[in-house]
């Protein structure tokens, strides 16, 4: 949406330099993109499609301002489900939210990248942080979650079970197709007290 970006910052995406708004319209962006499913709305952000495509500086400010008017919507629960990486917190563009979720493997990898993500959230002063254990094979690799003191709560563990990958390539929803994952995300909702 490079024409929507410049037409509202004033910037052409994957330029440098120059001026652009920090505050661009957003206010029709959710009923105009978004789609409505089970009843939940729907609204992909998009993603840095090119290597060497240039600064996203107009595209955080339009992403940024979204968030902020989502935020203030009555009744609203804003989640936001981003790509793995640490862009997000270096560029601030989620400095507003209550809690977030690491999701973590049972790796010293994973829980070193975990580390990096707190540091990175307490300097934009987030301090609700969870870690989340995936694709936990077994009772050993949840114990070595739970035994690590990287300074975030376990909220939960999200086995590890073939039916997400069946449910990728068959084109449903892992939500239906593999009822302990759900099981133990419900679990997680109950118990995170926003």
């Amino acid at each position: 949406m490079d024409e929507l970006i410049e037409e509202r910052t004033g910037a052409k995406p994957g330029t440098i330099g120059g001026f652009f708004s920090l505050n661009p319209r957003v206010d029709d962006i959710p009923e105009r993109f978004s789609v409505l499913h089970r009843g939940v709305r729907l609204l992909e952000m998009g993603s840095v499609d090119t290597g060497g495509s240039g600064c996203i500086c107009p595209e955080a400010a339009m992403l940024k301002t979204l968030f902020t008017h989502l935020m203030f919507r009555k009744d609203d629960v804003l989640l936001l489900d981003m790509y793995a990486g640490v862009e997000h917190l270096g560029r601030a563009t989620v400095d507003f939210v209550d809690a977030m979720l690491v999701l973590v493997e049972p790796t010293r990898r994973s829980l070193g990248t975990a580390t990096q993500i707190k540091k990175l959230a307490n300097d934009i002063g987030l301090s609700r942080l969870y870690l989340v254990g995936n694709k936990v094979r077994d009772e050993d690799e949840a114990e070595f979650l739970s035994s690590q003191k990287i300074g975030m709560p376990l909220l939960g563990i999200l086995p590890a079970d073939l039916a997400v990958q069946e449910a990728d390539r068959l084109g449903i929803p892992v939500y239906d197709h593999v009822p302990s994952l759900r099981i133990a995300a419900e679990k997680m909702i109950k118990d995170i007290n926003l």
